[in-house]
């Protein structure tokens, strides 16, 4: 996906949600079949982690925490106890379930029995948060956000998002984490 410099934050931000999804939801049918028939196939489960990693957490939260955030609290709306503070606490805990899914992997290369389930449950935690994370900032925060910046916010932001794409994340660019999107789902199907 191309970011235009002349594409609203909110609706890149949106259809940055939507390639987060489609990973979330693979890594949702991995654990099905971890449940299911004891499955644990570890090289897409690790691509999953690391796409969140670096595409969900350091690409796309950068985005959201860096750059729109403090527009949005520039503008009025409340990071503390307000939208932003909700957001951010969630970012906070998925960040904290990218950890335990990545160390439990570790684990379950070492033959640490307990590993697979713990990584099970980070997962579907994960899975649960960011599902309800990325509803609650497409149909609540970003309606906020487009509301109160102005057009000025809105083309600097565009500018600074573009800047971001553009960077390397531990050395795979911002193309070359969504290909991994693409053969997570061609690999373990979609659904």
């Amino acid at each position: 996906m191309k970011i235009e410099q002349s594409e609203s934050p909110v609706t890149v931000l949106r259809a940055e949600h939507q390639i987060i999804l489609r990973v979330v939801r693979v890594l949702g049918r991995l654990m099905d079949r971890f449940e299911q028939a004891g499955e644990f196939p570890e090289a897409p489960l690790a691509k999953c982690v690391e796409f969140i990693r670096l595409f969900a957490d350091a690409c796309h939260h950068g985005k959201e925490e860096d750059l729109l955030f403090p527009v949005l609290e520039s503008r009025g709306i409340p990071s503390d106890g307000g939208p932003i503070g909700v957001m951010l606490h969630e970012h906070k805990i998925a960040r904290g379930l990218t950890g335990e899914m990545a160390g439990a992997l570790t684990d379950a290369r070492t033959g640490d029995a307990s590993a697979r389930t713990r990584f099970c449950q980070a997962a579907r935690e994960y899975v649960d948060l960011l599902t309800n994370h990325i509803f609650k900032e497409d149909n609540i925060l970003f309606n906020m956000g487009d509301r109160v910046m102005n057009p000025d916010d809105q083309a600097s932001l565009g500018t600074k998002f573009c800047d971001v794409d553009c960077r390397v994340f531990e050395g795979k660019r911002r193309e070359e984490l969504e290909r991994i999107a693409d053969e997570l789902e061609a690999e373990c199907g979609h659904g």
